[in-house]
């Protein structure tokens, strides 16, 4: 389909800007139209000359900003055809699985997953697939890990400023896997955990035969007095605990009470497993995470930073002994990490920084939209996390289980905040995931908008 000057203007419309440089803004105009739908994919642009009377500046003006079109993938020319535009492969990845995006039909955000990104995915695997030689001619078990990839994340550690070796460090399965693994060998009787707190982990500690010693958290922070008395009914055992961006509350824990955890934890001999799952989705700008906490078992994974097909977590021990009794385990091979996925995340670790910074982007952008539609209706509160995938609303006056009851009946299926309870509370409480795009967001906040809406007189 061609489309004529006047119609290109139109779709541009004001697209100058007086601190923007002429080739800067027109290419910017130019791919915005195309996402938004003003300029349909496949659409014939007209010619350079025509354009640029049309829109009232150089032709070299416009050669430059189609160029840049064209070597980014906007743009397709075929000599002696009209230039075309087109969406390049990036665009279209997806920020949220279909499940999540509405683009099956319903919404279900009873899990906050982002989708993967599928350039950078397919493009680690293709190179770890070059080099798998070496670990296929293995028996299929690199015991706590394939070398490279401890070494990789013990060096994110070291570069955080927490020193770390390769030997502190045990790969898993995924984080889960690695909780189970630690459950196994520490074998608590109690377990002290946040309330609310993340119920697939909740459910391993119980399948461990852990009872759970719930303590209270909200988007305000951890209530001290709760933590020292689940600290003191789990003494021996061990702590669950994620102070960065709780899930579900988004909490981030501050520096005093990371030191009152370690002081509580060497007081009645718990071990800390600190879930460090979410710590990279920092979203309010550059200032550094507050330290973290001491003599803690730190447990990772790439699930949420990059994909929860990515099937790579780990344990990062203070010292080795503890790796050790957990490699000896007869749970630690069944829970183990395949050698491909291995070498695919250390593919994806080797160029995580440009990933994780459009993943920020994205899911900033995402927030502060959802939180713009949400805000200042007495019908619900919340607080801007700081990072993380969700907010974490606190209703006014309705149930959350009415809510999404209501909700499902739309097609939208979101997680109320008993799910996330300890003991079957916080029945006024809802998890909102952020993960889907913009245009998802608009509709999960009408559903709300009608859930939420008082019963007809």
């Amino acid at each position: 389909m061609r489309i004529g000057v006047e119609q290109l203007v139109r779709a541009l419309g004001a697209w100058q800007a007086a601190a923007v440089p002429l080739v800067d803004a027109l290419e910017g105009a130019l791919r915005e139209a195309v996402l938004d739908g003003r300029l349909a994919v496949g659409s014939a642009l007209p010619a350079e000359r025509r354009l640029a009377d049309g829109l009232g500046v150089s032709r070299g003006t416009v050669v430059a900003a189609l160029t840049r079109l064209r070597d980014a993938g906007w743009v397709r020319t075929r000599h002696g055809s009209a230039s075309t535009v087109q969406l390049p492969p990036s665009s279209a990845e997806r920020f949220a699985p279909p499940s999540a995006d509405g683009s099956a039909g319903s919404i279900d955000l009873r899990r906050a997953v982002p989708a993967a990104p599928r350039a950078d995915y397919l493009a680690a695997t293709a190179r770890a697939a070059r080099r798998a030689g070496p670990a296929l001619a293995q028996g299929g078990h690199s015991g706590a890990g394939l070398p490279e990839l401890r070494e990789a994340i013990a060096g994110r550690y070291t570069r955080e400023g927490l020193p770390t070796r390769a030997e502190q460090i045990l790969v898993t399965s995924g984080a889960r896997a690695a909780l189970a693994l630690l459950a196994a060998r520490l074998r608590p009787r109690v377990a002290a955990v946040e309330n609310p707190t993340y119920p697939r982990a909740a459910a391993v500690l119980r399948g461990a035969g852990a009872r759970l010693s719930g303590l209270r958290v909200t988007t305000d922070g951890w209530d001290e007095d709760q933590l020292c008395a689940a600290f003191a009914a789990a003494r021996g055992g061990l702590a669950y605990l994620v102070p960065d961006f709780q899930n579900p509350t988004g909490a981030l824990m501050d520096t005093p009470t990371r030191q009152a955890v370690a002081a509580a934890a060497a007081e009645h001999a718990v071990t800390v497993v600190a879930d460090e799952t979410l710590r990279d989705l920092h979203l309010s700008g550059p200032s550094p995470l507050p330290p973290r906490i001491p003599r803690a078992v730190l447990v990772g994974s790439a699930s949420k930073t990059v994909w929860a097909g990515v099937r790579v977590g780990w344990i990062r021990s203070p010292g080795t002994e503890l790796i050790g009794e957990l490699l000896h385990h007869p749970l630690c091979e069944p829970l183990s990490a395949a050698p491909m996925e291995q070498l695919v995340a250390v593919e994806l670790l080797a160029a995580l920084e440009p990933l994780l910074d459009r993943r920020r982007a994205e899911l900033r952008s995402q927030r502060d939209h959802l939180a713009g539609r949400l805000a200042d209706d007495a019908r619900w509160r919340f607080t801007v996390p700081e990072g993380g995938l969700v907010l974490w609303l606190r209703l006014n006056g309705v149930r959350a289980d009415t809510v999404t009851a209501r909700a499902s009946a739309a097609g939208l299926h979101l997680a109320p905040g008993p799910a996330f309870a300890v003991d079957g509370a916080l029945t006024h409480y809802l998890r909102v995931p952020y993960t889907p795009p913009v245009a998802t967001l608009d509709r999960i906040a009408g559903i709300l908008d009608e859930a939420c809406a008082p019963p007809a007189r």
